[in-house]
């Protein structure tokens, strides 16, 4: 995701902004973990979970197991609202191989996940198992793969391609996210900067750079400035951006194409070191216009499959919906 190798983009894990998967574990769920039975299990009220809300559980899964659809089980009804998709959600989850019953990644032992509910972000069944679940709940949900990870699987979290995936999840929170930047627009004195025209009804950007010379230097010029939460290094933030190239203004990603935010840890060298610089200290709400030198883009190298060149200049304009952490 906009690292210093690669663009912006949500891929395969979980959640972009949590751990998931990439910290995985290999220890044993509680389940039998005997991929070598003959019978697969296909009922989900087979699985066994005990353990309170908000304490990691004890999951008992009998294996082979195998679900053909995504499937919910409401295991401890919370009392607060119901989650929505497009929703930015907390939540402690454990995430168990149906195929050997062992743990491939779990919060419980490390920091709450949160992260925005929406398919773009997140595998299409955490989004069909959570939506209309309330806050306080524990859920139960079975995953094949067609809503997971798909015919690739994960191999480095031991998740094949025709494994079900099981999912204990304690909702915490729940609250909405900005569309779009929301704010008082701000006045752009500096001369020779890309201009940018928005669309009328979803707020997407459309960028005009300039045919003279780029700066030489960074340049983070709030276009409209927003009145949530400051950014601060470390946090996950969640963003609707576009990127173009000076010269010549080609888009070269933009989330508003995806029509899906995109979340990660900012100021902590995940991301390409304008947007490190650019967006800690900002507010939520705020609409950045960012022209980033090569310096403090991907370099000399530059980025090949996206057309980026190691001279060019990238302009980006931000839109800051969230801020969590």
């Amino acid at each position: 995701m906009l690292s210093r190798k690669a663009l912006l983009r949500v891929g395969a894990v979980l959640v972009a902004a949590a751990a998931v998967v990439s910290g995985c574990s290999s220890a044993s769920s509680g389940g039998s973990g005997d991929s070598a039975s003959s019978t697969t299990t296909t009922d989900i009220n087979a699985i066994k979970v005990s353990g309170k809300f908000g304490e990691k559980p004890t999951v008992d899964v009998p294996t082979p197991y195998s679900a053909t659809k995504t499937t919910r089980k409401i295991l401890t009804a919370g009392k607060g609202e119901k989650v929505v998709s497009g929703q930015r959600i907390s939540v402690d989850y454990i995430g168990i191989n149906g195929a050997d019953g062992k743990t491939f990644d779990t919060s419980y032992d490390s920091t709450t996940a949160a992260f925005t509910l929406d398919a773009g972000q997140v595998i299409k069944g955490f989004v069909t198992g959570l939506e209309g679940a309330t806050v306080g709940s524990r859920v139960l949900i079975t995953i094949p793969p067609a809503d997971g990870y798909g015919t690739s699987g994960v191999s480095s979290a031991g998740i094949g391609p025709t494994d079900t995936l099981v999912f204990v999840v304690d909702i915490k929170d729940a609250a909405d996210v900005l569309k779009r930047a929301a704010g008082k627009a701000v006045k752009v004195t500096k001369k020779g900067l890309p201009t940018v025209k928005l669309d009328a009804k979803t707020g997407a950007p459309t960028i005009t750079v300039p045919s003279g010379k780029a700066p030489t230097s960074l340049i983070v010029q709030p276009l409209i400035q927003g009145s949530g939460a400051t950014v601060k290094k470390g946090q996950t933030i969640t963003v609707q951006y576009t990127g173009v190239i000076w010269p010549g203004g080609k888009v070269f990603d933009s989330s508003w194409a995806k029509n899906a935010p995109a979340s990660f840890e900012i100021g902590a060298g995940k991301v390409i070191t304008g947007w490190d610089k650019g967006l800690v200290g900002k507010t939520v709400g705020s609409q950045i216009l960012l022209v980033i030198p090569p310096d403090e883009g991907y370099g000399a190298a530059g980025q090949a499959d996206a057309g980026i060149k190691g001279t060019d200049t990238l302009v980006f304009v931000v839109d800051i919906l969230d801020t969590t952490g």
